[in-house]
Order: C-alpha cells, then sequence, then structure tokens
C-alpha cells in the first residue's frame, strides 16, 4: 500500500517585485548565496535555458546530502516547479513556488511541497519540509529585497568589476 499524500505549504511576503523574486528563484546557481543550500552543480541544463525547464540540479547541504531535482514548469514572474528525482526519503516529490503581485509592488512567495513518505517517515519528512519551506521561503523573500534595493545594485555592480 501506498502511503497517503502530504502537502506542506508556506507563504511569507517580500518588498521586492515578483521579477526581482523570480530572478534569484528560477537561477539555481544563486541558491547557495541566499538560502540553506551549501552547494550547486548543474547535472544537465534546460531545454531552451540553462536553468529553464528540464535542468536537473543538483543541491547539496552543509551535511553533505545531495538533492537531485528536475525543473518541470516555468512561467516567468510567476511559477516555478520541480520534481525529486533522487536523495530524499520521498516518492513523487513535486515542489512549487508561486509568486502573487501584492499591492504595492510585493510580492506573496507560496511555497508548496507534494510528496509520498517512505512508510513510517510521514511526520518526521512533513516537520522536516515545514522547515524547509518556511526557511526557503523567507531567505528568497530577504535576497530578492536586498538585490531590488536602489542601494544595492551599485554595489552589486562594483563587487563584479
Amino acid at each position: 500500500m501506498s502511503a497517503r499524500r502530504i502537502t506542506v505549504r508556506h507563504a511569507c511576503d517580500s518588498a521586492a517585485p515578483p521579477a526581482a523574486v523570480f530572478a534569484l528563484l528560477a537561477d539555481s546557481s544563486t541558491y547557495p548565496e541566499w538560502s540553506q543550500v551549501h552547494g550547486y552543480r548543474m547535472e544537465r541544463p534546460g531545454f531552451d535555458a540553462p536553468h529553464g525547464v528540464g535542468e536537473i540540479r543538483v543541491l547539496s547541504s552543509r551535511w553533505g546530502l545531495d538533492v537531485r531535482e528536475e525543473i518541470v514548469e516555468i512561467i516567468p514572474d510567476r511559477l516555478m516547479a520541480y520534481t525529486l528525482l533522487s536523495g530524499l526519503p520521498m516518492r513523487d516529490y513535486r515542489g512549487e513556488t508561486l509568486l502573487d503581485p501584492l499591492p504595492g509592488g510585493g510580492t506573496r512567495i507560496v511555497w508548496t511541497s507534494s510528496f509520498r513518505p517512505v512508510p513510517g517517515l510521514g511526520w518526521v519528512m512533513r516537520r522536516f519540509m515545514k522547515w524547509v519551506l518556511a526557511t526557503l521561503s523567507g531567505s528568497l523573500a530577504r535576497a530578492a529585497e536586498i538585490r531590488s534595493t536602489p542601494a544595492a545594485a551599485p554595489a552589486a555592480a562594483a563587487a563584479q568589476t
């Protein structure tokens, strides 16, 4: 018998516009800069763009855990969805990050994870994914705010030269 599907969702708001949030979300190589992800490696580029649909990425934690994911859907400035290929005790995993514009120019980030856990690990994986989604969405919101402020643009340009 298959384990019951678990869905975990976390929402938070960012003062950054959806385009700024999406720029970080859609570029997997930036994850080590703003999230708890320790390392990133592209296993396969996307079909139409390196970080587009079809990209297979490996995200590493500082604890040595490597998670392989495939980007399966992108709607620019609105949605990114991915599936888990390996690395966690879950089956049929799909993650979605939805960006909704807020009045005044901000963004509501809604990160959802849906999966079937390995039997006996449902409560652990639910609790773990609640922490992961809260941490990822909060870090993404803050990083997008920092990058989208006018003072951040000159500082980022100076750092690249």
